[in-house]
């Protein structure tokens, strides 16, 4: 294989990964406190480190591009009034954190609802924490303070668990809107500034506009790549063919 066709196909299989992390965020545009992921690659230093070579054909040349790692951007998003006493959002940094068959998972996401026997469960059905494990409320009037303070009827009934996380670009999608810790991460940390706001909910954290810009631009670099493969294929088809023939 040539050093061009190469270069080519390793810039098309990434240009490829690029469209994957775009479109799913673009999907997720409307789903409530979804934090867009982005990309990065990699690009070994081959005088650094000559093992990150490859031999092919004859030649010698760094392997393409890897993904290095998909990174999850958790800067807040601008929050929406719903009215919803049950929606409840988080204005500041931090996380919600709810109970799966996994083990406990955090998540931005607040759009929450009362089971029949009164358990405060997220949109995939999993229990709510408060400082008193899962939370269940029974009686009328439901109020969430800042401090995620919860009363029914003017009772204190309990207390959203909301934490930091200390390093948390250690944590990793589980599914949708929930992360878990990697093993060995740092864990959780108190907070003091965040809010808890009670009938609003935190809006995605993509911008449709800014991603459709970068998919148009991934989609023609996909295509740019994809001219060369298929060019670089015909000259070696025609050299193979047509080159040592006697006139």
């Amino acid at each position: 294989m040539s050093q061009a066709l190469y270069a080519a196909i390793s810039g098309s299989s990434n240009q490829q990964m690029r469209l994957d992390v775009l479109t799913n965020n673009l999907a997720n545009v409307n789903t409530v406190g979804f934090k867009e992921d982005k990309l990065y690659f990699h690009i070994p230093d081959s005088k650094e480190d000559p093992r990150m070579l490859n031999k092919v054909a004859g030649f010698v040349m760094a392997p393409p591009a890897q993904p290095y790692e998909t990174r999850t951007d958790f800067s807040p998003s601008t929050l929406k009034h719903t009215s919803n006493v049950l929606d409840v959002a988080l204005n500041g940094e931090g996380f919600f954190c709810v109970q799966t068959p996994e083990g406990e998972k955090y998540t931005r996401r607040g759009d929450f609802s009362l089971t029949e026997e009164g358990k405060l469960i997220n949109k995939d059905g999993y229990p709510v924490l408060g400082k008193n494990g899962e939370i269940v409320l029974q009686g009328g009037k439901i109020t969430i303070g800042e401090k995620g303070e919860i009363s029914v009827d003017g009772i204190p009934a309990d207390t959203l668990k909301v934490v930091g996380i200390k390093k948390p670009q250690m944590l990793q999608k589980a599914s949708g809107t929930l992360f878990s810790l990697k093993e060995g991460a740092a864990g959780e940390t108190e907070l003091k500034k965040t809010k808890v706001q009670q009938g609003f909910l935190e809006n995605s954290g993509v911008n449709p506009v800014k991603t459709m810009t970068e998919m148009i631009d991934v989609l023609r670099g996909y295509e740019s790549y994809q001219k060369i493969i298929h060019f670089l294929n015909d000259v070696s088809k025609k050299s193979i063919n047509e080159v040592g023939k006697l006139a």
